[in-house]
């Protein structure tokens, strides 16, 4: 089904190149502009996955900062303690 636009090229077309050549070249402009809308989506599509993406990334980097603190004062801690074992070793 040809749509308005379409149509009127169409008709425009038919008087230069005949019936059959209007039509085939309306139905290439439409495939061809079909073809570059899909391409245009899938280019938004691949944007917004990359926005996704980006924000899983900071929501690990927080995550990993969160657990290297939490690594970081566990081995403070237990650095402490065997120093705490050594100098009461050392006392007795």
């Amino acid at each position: 089904m040809m749509t308005i636009s379409e149509i009127q090229l169409f008709q425009i077309l038919k008087s230069k190149i005949g019936d059959k050549g209007a039509e085939e070249l309306v139905m290439f402009v439409k495939l061809r502009i079909k073809a570059e809308i899909d391409i245009r989506e899938e280019m938004y599509a691949i944007k917004s996955d990359i926005a996704f993406v980006r924000e899983d990334v900071m929501e690990m980097k927080s995550e990993l900062i969160k657990s290297i603190y939490f690594i970081g004062l566990i081995q403070f801690l237990a650095i402490t303690g065997a120093m705490i074992g050594v100098v009461n070793f050392m006392i007795k």
